[in-house]
């Protein structure tokens, strides 16, 4: 049988092109061109240890058999995970289609038009179904959603309150608790976790959290309760499951000040924990101190309608240290489905969904209550919770459930059963059977009046139009029509890797044996979800050089603040908890002070030198001068700037030196696979982006991954998690190290236990197939790639840093500032004339303003890269043709970018340039031509006139 390399399909230029990309940069090898470019000091002392690489069909075998090794059982165990039935039409045009998930973050918004109405409608069904007035574009998970919340909190009291207690109802999801409290601990906020019904309302508190339904299931009306709490000035949070709002009142109604919870249950597949798309919705006041992304309806050049991300300069980004979160990402593939499942269903479909799963609850609920259970009296929406007298009765109980394929949820005393969208009724009758309680006929289930929702919810025409498949199929290929993504071109962004998502990759996602198990199942019944998590961690220990890996943060900011939570606690271990200094340098991405920040922290500026590495002379002096109580470094390696610096040992040792622990952020590890190892050359710890170096793709602006790696000396102070089902006899206990149940001195940082771990199968799959001789060839040809657009660039425009030996690592920055001056033309416009092209616009103004920072990554052929560099060198010429006065400094192709259709058909057109140069400026973009479907945004006018979800069919 024919055996190709999955690599050499991975990998885009071919040997004949590397060879003439090679003469170009007057090369003789990639190895002679890596050895000029990085460092020998760090170059690879020990030969990682990974498996040679397998073919795509081998691959999916294997995949499939330890898949296999997952028991998918009937899941009633509840806790925010829930079957739900994935509508096929989204499966296949969402959550497997490559026009949804390789799209980037929409920071250009003119080529994401599609990306940003899906998400307006996830705002609008937010706002709606919660009753709050705004809500972000999703959050990371419901546990983080939470923490999120009371620091926002905390934030919005800072002027009225100097206290930091906050109150936390002990009916929460456990998870949530813990994260909570993981959260609170290094910004000094005191949890006290109790019974709300004998909360005392102390003035003490500046705000509290509330669930409904509870643990156990059991819903409350908390408006009285909320209007005590207000009246002692603290702010309300209430974690409501959004499935149940279509039937009960709703956080807004009952006067609490934030809403948040998962939207799991609209659509998207457990996939043992994750990735799911929380929400987080609040009252306009506190817009400004809302953290993560929020779209704002704004207008384009013409006037016309268009969208964007609003409010950006209150995101981490800018703020750094200031910010109250690190978090400016999104879930944005989840949070598309969920908002495409409200679309399908609708309002009504929505509610029926709701009925139908409270009805199955309930109508088991009054089997048991015949057969003489006690259950509790308060309402509930889905969850059943059983008091049982005897031990073994429970646990005979506990064994019939496994035994028919069911699990169910426990403790000493009681079970708990959590129905959702899949029960039916063989379900109630066969844990009837299990209960040994006879059946009963149907019955109609009454919510007490006080309990229920009065207010509309979901009325907006797109919730109410596309409820058949064929106008659902056609309304999300509309919208995926406004979106450039990696299926049309390459998306050239430097520190972000957007690099080819293999469909071989992808594959096992959808599979029901990794997306349909619940993150809380018992370990037996995850042995196949064992064996990938362990091998990936150790697989990963082997590329970084660390010792051991932890795989819980389901996000780059969530990796970081894990990895300095480590050298907190590492610290403290010590007796040294007054070490609490961060070294960051000045280049750094704005999460990294952010992080530095939540987690008790102070940050401390280190100048870089005028060839973008770290002032070491800087980095002495302010180690020395903070010896007794430096904490940590941050660094970024190769840096930010695109270069591999030449001191990273002699950093790293001067931070040892004085008692501090190196963190590393892995943005850039595109770079080092298979060539160096951090856990050689410095650093104690590092995070990873398994959505950019290792494939997870971004999915618009979210899922990612961002787990750590750390030596051995910071292992026991990795993530731990309160649910984590330790190993059952026959399971080999190593194989949940990542979850590390038990272990960690401190708790989790996101509510699962392997975070999003259903959609490790994808970076799992792609060092399986790279082996390692394809990922440092990956990491080779990114380095050429790099150098090649750089050296075709030069001549027009200047490579504003390089390394020792004039190279760029695996990007380059290109200067434009030079050319505001001489032609008024500045970044933006670039960028937006770039789409004029077919192309989407390089990293803008970070970390230099002013500049463009490209990254072309391994999977970009040379064919591809010309292109690019054509439409960059054609677009200098049209800025010499304003230099020299040939054309209007006011009105020409850039400052008019990009042009629409509209433009085109114009009947007067009142341009001094030709339409044809407008929208065809290179013969070859007539073959490929993306049409722009708005003009330029205006930023400024949508943040001035607020909107943020789907206005009155009138406006």
């Amino acid at each position: 049988m024919f055996k190709e390399s999955f690599a050499s399909r991975h990998i885009g230029p071919n040997d004949q092109d590397i060879a003439e990309m090679l003469r170009l940069l007057q090369v003789d090898s990639l190895d002679q061109l890596i050895d000029q470019v990085i460092p020998k000091s760090i170059r690879l002392e020990k030969k990682p240890q990974l498996p040679p690489p397998q073919t795509e069909p081998e691959f999916l075998e294997t995949a499939r058999k330890i898949a296999s090794e997952n028991k998918v059982a009937r899941s009633f165990i509840g806790l925010g995970y829930y079957g739900t039935v994935t509508p096929p039409v989204i499966l296949r045009n969402v959550l497997e289609n490559p026009g949804w998930y390789t799209a980037y973050t929409p920071y250009q918004p003119e080529i994401s038009q599609g990306r940003l109405e899906a998400l307006l409608n996830f705002q609008t069904m937010i706002s709606d179904l919660t009753a709050m007035e705004i809500a972000n574009a999703s959050l990371l998970d419901e546990a983080t959603s939470a923490a999120e919340a009371m620091t926002m909190c905390l934030a919005a009291q800072t002027k009225t309150k100097k206290t930091k207690k906050f109150f936390v109802a002990n009916d929460l999801f456990l998870q949530t608790i813990e994260v909570l409290k993981t959260r609170a601990e290094p910004l000094g906020i005191e949890l006290v976790v109790g019974d709300p019904n004998s909360f005392s309302f102390g003035e003490d508190f500046f705000g509290s959290i509330l669930q409904v339904p509870n643990l156990y299931g059991a819903v409350s009306d908390y408006e009285g309760w909320i209007q005590k709490a207000h009246a002692k000035n603290i702010l309300v949070i209430v974690a409501a499951d959004l499935l149940s709002l279509t039937l009960l009142k709703t956080p807004g109604e009952m006067g609490a000040d934030v809403a948040v919870g998962s939207t799991q249950r609209f659509g998207v597949p457990m996939g043992f924990g994750g990735p799911h798309a929380a929400y987080f919705a609040t009252r306009s006041e506190y817009k400004r101190l809302m953290p993560g992304r929020l779209v704002g309806v704004s207008k384009d050049a013409k006037g016309n309608r268009a969208l964007r991300l609003a409010l950006q300069t209150r995101e981490q980004h800018i703020r750094r240290e200031k910010a109250t979160s690190n978090v400016c990402t999104a879930q944005v593939l989840l949070a598309v489905m969920a908002s495409m499942y409200a679309v399908y269903h609708g309002p009504k479909g929505l509610k029926a969904i709701a009925t139908q799963v409270h009805h199955w609850a309930s109508l088991f609920a009054e089997g048991l209550r015949r057969g003489g259970y006690r259950l509790s009296e308060n309402p509930f929406f889905d969850t059943v919770h059983v008091s049982l007298d005897k031990r073994e009765k429970l646990e005979a109980l506990l064994k019939a459930a496994v035994a028919n394929g069911f699990n169910v949820r426990h403790d000493d005393s009681s079970v708990s059963l959590s129905f959702d969208e899949t029960s039916t009724r063989e379900d109630v009758e066969t844990l009837w059977k299990l209960f040994g309680v006879a059946k009963i006929d149907d019955f109609k289930p009454v919510l007490p009046q006080k309990l229920l929702r009065n207010s509309k919810y979901l009325t907006h025409p797109v919730f109410n139009t596309y409820h058949s498949e064929t106008e659902m199929l056609r309304y999300l290929f509309r919208l995926q029509g406004k979106d450039l993504t990696l299926t049309q071109s390459m998306i050239p962004l430097g520190s972000c890797t957007m690099k080819l998502n293999a469909t071989t990759e992808m594959i096992p996602v959808t599979w029901k044996e990794f997306a349909g198990v619940h993150p809380f199942s018992p370990a037996d019944q995850t042995r196949g979800y064992q064996k990938l998590i362990r091998q990936l961690e150790s697989w990963l220990c082997e590329i970084t050089g660390f010792d051991n890996v932890s795989l819980q943060p389901n996000a780059g900011s969530q990796g970081e603040y894990a990895g300095l939570l480590a050298i907190r606690e590492y610290h403290k271990s010590r007796g040294e908890t007054h070490r609490q200094v961060c070294l960051i340098p000045s280049s750094a991405h704005g999460t990294n002070p952010a992080s530095a920040v939540m987690s008790g922290l102070h940050v401390l500026v280190v100048d870089c030198d005028v060839s973008g590495n770290v002032d070491i002379a800087d980095l002495k002096k302010k180690a020395e001068a903070h010896s007794k109580d430096l904490a940590a470094l941050m660094i970024t390696y190769p840096s930010t700037h695109g270069v591999f610096e030449e001191g990273i040992r002699e950093i790293c040792a001067v931070i040892h030196r004085n008692g501090g622990q190196v963190y590393m952020d892995g943005a850039n590890m595109n770079a080092l696979v298979g060539l160096c190892r951090p856990g050689e050359f410095g650093p104690d710890v590092a995070h990873l982006n398994l959505h950019k170096t290792f494939c997870i793709p971004h999915g618009g602006g979210g899922p990612g991954v961002g787990p750590i790696g750390v030596k051995s000396h910071l292992s026991p102070y990795l993530p731990g998690h309160c649910q984590a089902q330790r190993a059952d006899e026959g399971v080999d206990p190593g194989l949940l190290d990542g979850g590390r149940a038990g272990v960690s001195p401190f708790r989790s940082v996101s509510a699962a236990p392997w975070g999003s771990a259903g959609i490790l199968p994808i970076s799992w799959a792609y060092i399986a197939l790279m082996g390692l001789e394809g990922l440092k060839k990956a990491s080779e040809v990114a380095i050429l790639n790099a150098n090649y657009v750089a050296k075709r660039l030069e001549p027009y425009y200047p490579v504003l840093y390089k390394g020792k030996h004039g190279w760029v690592a695996h990007e380059c920055i290109i200067d434009l500032r030079p050319l505001k001056k001489t032609s008024g033309v500045a970044v933006d416009d670039v960028a937006k004339r770039l789409m004029d092209f077919g192309f989407h616009a390089p990293t803008m103004s970070f970390p230099v303003v002013g500049t463009l920072m490209i990254e072309p990554t391994e999977s970009e052929s040379k064919e591809e890269l010309d292109r690019f560099c054509e439409a960059m060198i054609a677009i200098r010429g049209e800025i010499k043709e304003i230099e020299e006065g040939k054309i209007s400094a006011e009105d020409n192709v850039l400052k008019n970018a990009p042009h629409t259709v509209v433009d085109l058909t114009e009947a007067e057109w009142k341009h001094p340039y030709s339409r044809e140069k407008a929208v065809f400026p290179l013969s070859w973009v007539r073959e490929r031509k993306f049409w722009v479907s708005v003009g330029r945004i205006d930023n400024a006018y949508g943040d001035k006139n607020l909107i943020c979800s789907c206005g009155p069919v009138e406006d």
